[in-house]
C-alpha cells in the first residue's frame, strides 16, 4: 500500500476498488470535500470493467483501520449554519446522494465497520452488501444529542430493526457493539481485529473471477453467530411502542429498575420537540423505500437550520457539545410536554415542489 495522502485515499488494488478514509484527527468524520471523493470514486469505479468490487474502511492515528467515521463534520455544519454558508445545503443534498448511491451500488461494496460507526458513517456502511463488525466497533445514531434525527437514511434503517429497537437506538442515540449490530440488522457480521489487515490484503491479491466471488471470499471469513438475541428487547418494545415520546419518558420514570431510569435520564437530556420529530420520522420511514425516506430527510434537515430564525435546536445543540463544550444546552420548549404537535408538523412540510426537491432524480 502506498503511503496515505489526502482525507480520501482511492486505488484499484488488483480487481478490487480501496477506500480508505484518512482525516484521523476527526475520527474521519466527513467533509464536503470528502462526500465528493467518494462519490466520484464510486461513480468512475461502477463502469469500470476492472473494478468488481468496492472495499472500505477507515484509519486512525496510527494507521489503518481503529476508527471508520465518526459521522458528520459537525463544526462546519455549525459555522455553515450559522453564517448563512450556502455548501450546508450541498453538502446535505450531496452526502444523501451518495448514501442512495451506495445502497444501489451494482457492485458488492464491503464496509469494515471497525471502531467508532456513527452518524454519517453509518451513512456510508448500511447500504453496503457485506458490513462488518469487530470487538472495537462503537455503532450509534446519535443525533439527537445535538439536537439534529438520524439522517443519512437513518429513518429506513432505523425503522427496519426489530420490533421497536429502530425507535430506541434513534431517541436515545445509545452506542451498540458488534453482537447488537448483528442482531438488529445493522451488521452482517463479526471478524476479529487481527483478521482485517490480512483479509483487506487478500482482496488486492486473490485472482476473483467475478463480483460474486469477491463477495463469498469475503462473507467465508466472517466468524460463526454465537449472539445472544438483543436481551432488553422486551423492555425496549414494552417502552418505545408507546405512542408518544411523552408517554415513553413517563412510562420509564414510573417503573423501578437501572435500564428504565438510565433511558428516562438519557431522554431528558435530548432536544424534547427533535425527539418528537425523530418519533415521526421514525414511523412515517417504516411505510416508505429508502429514496422516499431519505427526500422526508433532506426537508427536514432544511427546517432543522431554517424552520425557527434564530432558533435552531441544532445549532444550539452543536454549540453546547463541540463549540462552547458547556454541555448545557438550551432546548425550546425545555419540557417535553411543553411540546405541541404543531411544533412538529412543519419538518414534514417540503419546502420544494416534487420536481424542485434536491433528490428529485432518486429512485
Amino acid at each position: 500500500m502506498t503511503e496515505l495522502a489526502g482525507d480520501v485515499v482511492a486505488q484499484v488494488r488488483g480487481r478490487v476498488g480501496c477506500i480508505t478514509l484518512n482525516r484521523p484527527r476527526a475520527l474521519n468524520a466527513l467533509s464536503l470535500g470528502m462526500v465528493r471523493d467518494l462519490m466520484q470514486a464510486l461513480l468512475a469505479w461502477q463502469g469500470d470493467e476492472r473494478v468488481l468490487a468496492v472495499a472500505v474502511r477507515g484509519s486512525n492515528k496510527e494507521g489503518p483501520f481503529g476508527a471508520f467515521c465518526a459521522g458528520g463534520d459537525i463544526r462546519f455544519l455549525h459555522q455553515a449554519g450559522s453564517t448563512g454558508n450556502p455548501e450546508i445545503e450541498d453538502f446535505f443534498t450531496e452526502e444523501y446522494a451518495l448514501n442512495h448511491l451506495i445502497h444501489n451500488y451494482p457492485k458488492p461494496y464491503i464496509a469494515f465497520m471497525d471502531g467508532i460507526v456513527m452518524g454519517g458513517g453509518m451513512g456510508i456502511s448500511q447500504g453496503g452488501s457485506l458490513r462488518l463488525v469487530t470487538e472495537r466497533t462503537k455503532m450509534a445514531m446519535p443525533e439527537t444529542a445535538i439536537g439534529l434525527f438520524p439522517d443519512v437514511g437513518g429513518g429506513y434503517f432505523l425503522s427496519r430493526c426489530p420490533g421497536h429497537t429502530g425507535e430506541w437506538l434513534a431517541l436515545t442515540g445509545d452506542t451498540i457493539g458488534a453482537d447488537l449490530a448483528v442482531a438488529l440488522g445493522l451488521a452482517d457480521g463479526r471478524i476479529a481485529l487481527q483478521d482485517q489487515a490480512p483479509l483487506w490484503d487478500a482482496l488486492a491479491e486473490q485472482a476473483f473471477a467475478d463480483s460474486a466471488a469477491v463477495q463469498a471470499f469475503v462473507a467465508s471469513k466472517i466468524e460463526a453467530n454465537n449472539v445472544d438475541p438483543v436481551s432488553a428487547r422486551a423492555k425496549i418494545d414494552q417502552y418505545f411502542s408507546l405512542p408518544t415520546v411523552g408517554a415513553m419518558i413517563a412510562a420509564l420514570e414510573a417503573a423501578e429498575g437501572e435500564w428504565e431510569r438510565q433511558a428516562a435520564a438519557t431522554l431528558r437530556k435530548r432536544s424534547p420537540l427533535m425527539l418528537c420529530v425523530v418519533l415521526e420520522q421514525i414511523r412515517r420511514a417504516r411505510g416508505m423505500d429508502l429514496a422516499t425516506d431519505l427526500r422526508m430527510e433532506r426537508d427536514m434537515v432544511r427546517h432543522a437550520f431554517h424552520l425557527r430564525p434564530g432558533q435552531s435546536e441544532t445549532l444550539e445543540g452543536i454549540r453546547a457539545l463541540a463549540v462552547d463544550k458547556d454541555h448545557a444546552p438550551r432546548w425550546n420548549p425545555a419540557r417535553i410536554e411543553d411540546v405541541s404537535p404543531d411544533m412538529v408538523a412543519p419538518f414534514f412540510a417540503s419546502p420544494w415542489p416534487v420536481w424542485a426537491h434536491p433528490l428529485a432524480a432518486l429512485a
